[in-house]
C-alpha cells in the first residue's frame, strides 16, 4: 500500500519536532488547558492524510485514488472506492461505499463531496448517526453548511437503534443544527408502527435536554368534570433565565380556557407566575379563573422582599378544572407580602397577609383571621459568657369581618445556660411570655383590653450510652440516649382571651419537649410536668443511622387547667413509640404510635413498610388509625401503592387508599407502562377526592418517543406523588 503526506516533507518534519517537544514538556493545569484549546485548533487546521492501495496525479495538485481509499484531515476521516483530493480546493469528491465520520457523527452514501476545511459539501443516498443524542435516518441527500449544520432532503430520523424503526419521522426538509441542538422538520408526518400518527407544516424538536422555543407535545386527557381535555402548551425560550409557556386548553364539555405561566430568575430575584382563563364555561353559564403568584427579591443584602398571592373565581374551580390532587384539594389560598431585614444578630419583619376561602359545600371551612399587618422582631446571640439568649417581640393587628378582632402585642425574652459534654447535657432556661390585647368587637360587657405575663422554668437534660453491637450480621454502634425534660409555668385565667391563631397542639416528640402545649400565642398552658424518653440507634461505620428506635411520654404534677375545649384530667400524656430505619438493603419500616394508657388503646397509629429489591421494584404497604378527636367515626385506612415488572417489558403502577369505617376506596389510582427500545407507552386512571363527598376521575394516556418527544397527557407527576419510591422504567439504574 503507497501513503504518504500531501504536504512538503520539510513541513512535515518540522510538525513532527514540535510535536517531540510538546510531549517532552510536563505543563502545569493552566498550560495544559491552553494546550488543549491549540491542540483542538491544530486538529482542525492540520493537513490532509490521504491514502490508498493505488495513487495518481500531482501531490501538489491533485492525487486521484483508487480502492481502499482513506482521506483523513483534523476531525473528518473518509472511506471511500475511489476518491479525488483537490489539494488547492482543499476538496474531496468520492464515490463507491462512502463512509465518513465527521465530528462524532457517522455518514454513508453513494457519492459526495466535501472541502474538508469549510466543511462544506453534500452526500447522496446517506444513512446517517448523530452522536449528540445517537439519532439516526436515511435520506436522498444531505447537504452540509459548516461544522454544525446540515440540511437533510427528503429524509427520516429516530433514535431507535433497529434497522426498522418502531417510530420516525419523515420530513421533505430536515435541518439539523447541532450548535442550537435543535432540529427543524419541513411538512413531517410522524409514523409509528408504521402509522402516521402525527403530521404538521412544521415541527422543530431538540437534539439534547437544551431549551428551545416551539409548540410543546399536545396534551390530552379526560375527566368525569370536564369530558375531553387537550392541551397545546407554547414555550418561549426568552432568555437563560426567563421563559414563558402559553397553554390553550379546550374542555369538550367546558369550552376554551387560556393559561400563561412565566418564569424567572436572576441574582437578586426569583418568581413564577401563573393564569388560567374561562371566558364563558358552558356548564355554569360563568367566567371562571385562577392565579398565582409567587416572588422572592433581595432589595438590599439584608433586605428581601416575598409574596404569594393566589386567587379562583368561585369555590368549586379547583374541583372542576384542576387535575392534580395537590391544587384541587386546596381550599386556603394564601395572598401574603412580607418584607425581612436580617441585621448582626437579629431579624425584623413586616407581613401583611389574608386568604380566599374555597368552601366546600358539606363542611365548611372556618376563615381564618387576616394579619393586617403582622410586625415580628427576633434576636438571640449564643455563648455570650456560657449563656445563650434570644428576644420575640410581635405586633399584629388581627381581622374577621364576623368575630371578635384587635390589636395583640407580644414579648417573649429568653435566657438558658447549656452545659454540654461528651456524654451528656444539661440546658436550664428561663423566659418571660408577655402579651397585651387591644379589642373590637367584643360582645357586651366584655373586656376590651386584656394583659397577660407569664414566666416559664424549664431544665432539659439528656445522656449518650455507646457500645459495639451485631445488628443482622452486620458490625454497628449502638447507642442508649436517655432524655428528662421539666417545665413549669404558673396558672392564669385566660379564658377571656380571643383566639386569634391558637389551637391545641397535636402530640407528638417534638412536641413532648416544648414548652406549651399549644400552638399560637393566645393561650399559654400552665405546667408542672416531666417528660420521660430514650432513643436508641444502630449506626454503621460509616456514620449512617440503620435503625431508630424511641419512646416518650409526658406526666403531669398538677391538674392542667388552661384548656380548649375538654379538660385533660389524666396525669400522664398517652405513651409515644417510633420505630424507624432500614432492616435490609430491600425492606424499611416507618411506625408511629399513640397509646392511651386510660382507654387501653391505640388511639393514633402509622405502620409503613416499603419493599424494593430491585430497581422499579418497590411496593409499599401503610395502616393509618385516627380517633383522637371522634373516638366513634375514626379513621381507618389501609394505603397500599406499588410499582412492579408484569412481563419483560410491562410494568404495573397502582395505589388503592381504603377506608375501613366508609367500606369504600378513598383514592385510587391504576396504570400499566410498556418499555419498548426507543419509546414508553403508559396508561393510567386516577380518582382524586376534591371535597367531602366529590372526587375527580382522570384518565392519563401517554406515548413517549425517547429523544423527541412525549405525546398526551402526563401522569408522571401523579404517579411521583402516589407511590413513594416510583422510578422512570427508562431511569438508568443505580448501583
Amino acid at each position: 500500500m503507497n501513503r504518504y503526506p500531501a504536504i512538503p516533507p520539510s513541513q512535515l518534519l518540522l510538525r513532527l519536532l514540535a510535536a517531540t517537544i510538546a510531549v517532552a514538556a510536563t505543563p502545569t493545569l493552566a498550560s495544559a488547558q491552553a494546550a488543549a484549546g491549540r491542540a483542538a485548533e491544530d486538529e482542525k487546521n492540520a493537513p490532509a492524510t490521504v491514502s490508498a492501495e493505488q495513487m495518481s496525479g500531482r501531490p501538489d495538485r491533485e492525487v486521484i485514488l483508487e480502492r481502499d481509499v482513506e482521506i483523513i484531515r483534523g476531525p473528518t476521516t473518509v472511506n471511500a472506492d475511489r476518491a479525488t483530493y483537490r489539494v488547492v480546493e482543499d476538496e474531496v469528491e468520492a464515490s463507491g461505499n462512502i463512509r465518513m465520520r465527521r465530528f462524532g457523527d457517522t455518514y454513508t452514501g453513494d457519492e459526495m463531496r466535501l472541502r474538508l476545511e469549510a466543511q462544506e459539501g453534500y452526500v447522496t443516498h446517506p444513512t446517517y448517526r448523530l452522536q449528540i443524542n445517537n439519532a439516526r435516518g436515511g435520506a436522498e441527500r444531505i447537504d452540509f453548511e459548516g461544522e454544525d449544520r446540515a440540511t437533510v432532503t427528503e429524509g427520516t430520523y429516530s433514535t431507535c437503534e433497529a434497522p426498522d424503526p418502531d417510530w420516525y419521522l419523515k420530513s421533505s426538509k430536515l435541518n439539523l443544527d447541532a450548535g442550537r441542538e435543535e432540529g427543524l422538520a419541513r411538512s413531517p408526518v410522524l409514523y409509528f408502527k408504521g402509522v402516521p400518527i402525527l403530521a404538521a407544516p412544521a415541527m422543530s424538536f431538540p437534539l439534547s435536554d437544551a431549551r428551545k422555543s416551539g409548540v410543546l407535545p399536545p396534551t390530552i386527557g379526560t375527566t368525569n368534570k370536564g369530558g375531553l381535555d387537550v392541551t397545546v402548551p407554547y414555550y418561549f425560550n426568552i432568555a437563560p433565565n426567563r421563559d414563558l409557556t402559553l397553554f390553550p386548553r379546550l374542555f369538550a364539555r367546558r369550552g376554551l380556557q387560556l393559561g400563561a405561566e412565566a418564569r424567572y430568575l436572576g441574582e437578586t430575584y426569583t418568581g413564577q407566575t401563573r393564569v388560567e382563563y374561562l371566558p364563558d364555561d358552558r356548564r355554569t353559564g360563568t367566567t371562571r379563573y385562577a392565579y398565582s403568584s409567587i416572588h422572592s427579591q433581595s432589595l438590599t443584602p439584608s433586605l428581601n422582599f416575598n409574596w404569594n398571592l393566589n386567587g379562583a373565581s368561585d369555590d368549586q374551580y379547583p374541583d372542576d378544572i384542576t387535575r392534580t390532587r395537590t391544587a384541587a384539594s386546596q381550599r386556603l389560598l394564601p395572598r401574603d407580602l412580607s418584607f425581612n431585614y436580617y441585621g448582626s444578630f437579629w431579624t425584623a419583619s413586616a407581613r401583611a397577609s389574608s386568604f380566599q376561602i374555597l368552601q366546600d359545600p358539606i363542611v365548611p371551612i372556618g376563615r381564618p383571621y387576616d394579619r393586617l399587618p403582622q410586625l415580628t422582631f427576633q434576636s438571640g446571640r449564643q455563648d455570650i459568657k456560657g449563656f445563650d439568649w434570644n428576644a420575640d417581640a410581635e405586633f399584629t393587628n388581627f381581622y374577621h369581618p364576623d368575630l371578635v378582632r384587635g390589636d395583640r402585642l407580644l414579648i417573649n425574652p429568653r435566657l438558658s445556660y447549656p452545659i454540654i459534654r461528651p456524654g451528656y447535657f444539661i440546658t436550664p432556661r428561663v423566659s418571660l411570655h408577655g402579651t397585651k390585647y387591644s379589642l373590637q368587637n367584643t360582645a357586651p360587657g366584655a373586656p376590651d383590653s386584656l394583659s397577660r405575663f407569664l414566666p416559664t422554668v424549664s431544665v432539659d437534660s439528656g445522656m449518650v450510652f455507646e457500645r459495639d453491637a451485631n445488628f443482622l450480621g452486620n458490625s454497628m454502634t449502638q447507642t442508649f440516649e436517655p432524655r428528662l425534660f421539666y417545665v413549669y409555668t404558673p396558672y392564669r385565667d385566660q379564658s377571656a382571651f380571643p383566639l386569634f391563631d391558637t389551637a391545641l397542639a397535636d402530640l407528638s416528640f417534638a412536641q413532648l419537649f416544648s414548652e406549651n402545649r399549644f400552638i399560637g400565642n393566645d393561650r399559654i398552658s400552665d405546667a408542672n410536668q416531666v417528660t420521660a424518653a430514650a432513643v436508641s440507634r444502630y449506626i454503621e461505620p460509616s456514620g449512617t443511622e440503620r435503625m431508630r428506635f424511641a419512646v416518650g411520654q409526658r406526666f403531669y404534677l398538677n391538674e392542667q387547667r388552661v384548656n380548649l375545649g375538654t379538660p385533660r384530667s389524666q396525669s400522664r400524656s398517652d405513651l409515644l413509640l417510633s420505630i424507624y430505619g432500614r432492616v435490609s438493603p430491600a425492606i424499611s419500616v416507618d411506625t408511629n404510635l399513640q397509646y392511651s394508657q386510660t382507654l387501653n388503646s391505640v388511639i393514633r397509629a402509622n405502620y409503613g413498610m416499603q419493599w424494593s429489591p430491585a430497581p422499579r421494584k418497590v411496593l409499599n404497604v401503610k395502616y393509618r388509625l385516627d380517633r383522637v378527636n371522634d373516638l366513634v367515626n375514626e379513621l381507618k385506612q389501609v394505603d397500599v401503592s406499588g410499582q412492579w415488572p408484569i412481563s419483560d417489558r410491562w410494568y404495573g403502577v397502582a395505589r388503592v387508599n381504603y377506608s375501613i369505617p366508609d367500606s369504600k376506596v378513598a383514592e385510587g389510582l391504576l396504570g400499566l407502562e410498556y418499555k419498548a427500545d426507543c419509546w414508553i407507552f403508559r396508561i393510567v386512571g386516577q380518582r382524586t377526592p376534591t371535597a367531602t363527598t366529590a372526587a375527580t376521575t382522570s384518565l392519563f394516556f401517554q406515548l413517549e418517543l425517547t429523544g423527541l418527544t412525549r405525546l398526551g397527557s402526563n401522569p408522571l407527576d401523579a404517579l411521583r406523588a402516589n407511590i413513594p419510591g416510583y422510578q422512570l422504567v427508562n431511569q438508568p439504574s443505580n448501583p
